[in-house]
């Protein structure tokens, strides 16, 4: 139950970054139309503005605490904050790029379909995670194989 509720969390985080609520499907509604797709897009767009000003922190804040401490040990920690700073930044980089990747899929109209087996991904799932580009079907197996490879 509780591992639900994270999901949950999670999901309204973004949503709550792109000042949204989860979107509420009407009845017959056809899946990825108009206004779905823009829903997406704005929460896209939102993460991504986030993601960006985080990047421009850091390069701030790094410039701003360099320093050169006199003892090796205050030298080293500061070394291991930049290291681990900088090695988030770099997932954040490739999310920027993935983030970027999927803003383009809604401009071209692919977006919220599985690339693996074509069916549609789900409006709770694209929420929880808006790059997902595969059904959960499609990515349980391919975490299963990953799983089995060692990968």
């Amino acid at each position: 139950m509780k591992k639900e509720q994270k999901v949950n969390t999670s999901s309204l985080s973004l949503l709550s970054i792109a000042g949204l609520e989860p979107y509420k499907e009407a009845q017959g509604e056809e899946y990825m139309n108009p206004k779905q797709l823009k829903h997406f897009k704005l929460i896209l767009e939102a993460w991504l503005a986030q993601l960006q000003g985080e990047m421009g922190k850091t390069v701030t804040h790094m410039q701003d605490e360099a320093a050169n401490f006199p003892d090796p040990a205050d030298r080293a920690t500061q070394e291991e904050e930049f290291s681990l700073e900088l090695r988030a930044r770099d997932r954040e980089r490739r999310l920027i790029k993935k983030i970027e990747k999927t803003l383009k899929k809604i401009e071209s109209d692919d977006f919220g379909y599985c690339e693996s087996c074509g069916v549609e991904i789900g409006i709770r799932r694209l929420e929880a995670r808006p790059t997902a580009d595969l059904c959960i079907d499609c990515k349980t197996l391919a975490e299963l194989r990953e799983k089995q490879m060692g990968m």
